[in-house]
């Protein structure tokens, strides 16, 4: 069994490298250096979320956490590649055995080495929405289906429904029902090329962006001998924008977290913007309830406004009854926004 590193509760270190407490404001300080357990920490626009992420996995670096023990997770590989280099920099030294990427590249850097376990052979092809829309039409025409008789959905829209489908967990009724109602009576079709699209994929060893992820937590769940290795070796996982996260997202972090329980997600619950493709907002606002023990960081000094500007968000902020109460305070003085 490999060896486990246990962060001790934080205390001065002999030889840091950085000035933590001179490099960041008292709250980022807080989140940076937040002891082990779970965190979350609510980053308000402007506040420095990057620059928090960024010095936090720095701090566990130095706190002699090895590179390939902390899973950084992103939504964008451009945030993933600057957060790695600013890591890098900090440092002064290359960090290529630290994982950080986003959800999908993750994915598939860790079904490129089980997908044998689900059907699929290691060099699968992955498709771009072209190459979907292409195959779902060709599920369509094996499936006989009159899609001029029944003005029936095009491959576009059925690539959506699958798509939102996976991604919160729900059934092709479910989703029909609650955003395509005018489909709700071809259901049973839908639902039968879903099927087909599938076992297509499976076949013809390629996968989607989605499959990205719901291979991945499938691949977790159903094999203990894939899953408890990552387990182990994920000691410290940090996630960002975890407001946008959708219900797939959210519970891979917990099935890796499980372990260690030493994640931190950071987020602000007023900007979720992708509800449209699966994010759910509950997943920031319940955080607390799956991970008890969470601690809460606030990040509220805005960086970007000025207080005129800052004023009318705080108003803004404050009609939503669903959120953790926050005020954002200026760091620059009244006048003209650059």
């Amino acid at each position: 069994m490999s060896r486990e590193y246990v962060l001790q509760p934080f205390r001065a270190p002999v030889h840091l490298q950085i000035n933590y407490a001179r490099e960041l404001n008292e709250q980022q300080y807080a989140a940076v250096t937040a002891p082990p357990g779970p965190s979350l920490v609510i980053a308000g626009a402007g506040s420095g979320k990057t620059r928090t992420l960024t010095y936090r996995v720095a701090y566990l670096l130095e706190q002699g956490i090895p590179p390939e023990r902390v899973l950084l997770l992103t939504f964008t590989n451009k945030a993933a590649k600057e957060m790695m280099r600013r890591v890098a920099d900090l440092l002064g030294q290359e960090l290529a055995s630290l994982w950080g990427g986003t959800f999908h590249s993750i994915g598939n850097r860790i079904l490129r080495h089980h997908a044998n376990l689900l059907g699929y052979e290691r060099d699968f092809t992955i498709m771009d929405r072209e190459d979907a829309r292409h195959l779902i039409n060709t599920c369509v025409a094996e499936s006989e289906v009159d899609v001029k008789a029944t003005r029936f959905p095009k491959a576009e829209v059925l690539g959506d429904i699958f798509s939102l489908a996976v991604n919160t967990h729900k059934a092709v009724r479910q989703i029909l029902e609650e955003q395509y109602d005018y489909f709700s009576h071809l259901e049973k079709q839908i639902a039968d090329l879903q099927q087909r699209y599938a076992e297509r994929k499976r076949t013809t060893n390629a996968m989607d962006f989605d499959d990205l992820l719901v291979l991945w937590l499938r691949l977790m769940q159903e094999h203990a001998e894939v899953r408890e290795p990552y387990q182990r070796r994920f000691q410290f996982i940090l996630v960002d924008e975890y407001q946008d996260t959708n219900k797939l997202q959210s519970d891979l972090i917990d099935l890796l977290a499980a372990r260690h329980q030493n994640v931190m997600v950071v987020g602000d619950d007023a900007q979720s913007i992708y509800a449209w493709r699966g994010a759910n907002y509950l997943n920031i606002l319940k955080f607390p309830e799956r991970y008890p023990q969470a601690k809460i960081y606030k990040i509220e000094t805005n960086y970007r406004s000025t207080p005129e500007i800052l004023q009318v968000a705080n108003a803004a902020i404050t009609a939503n009854v669903q959120q953790f109460a926050k005020e954002l305070a200026p760091a620059r003085k009244g006048g003209r926004s650059r």
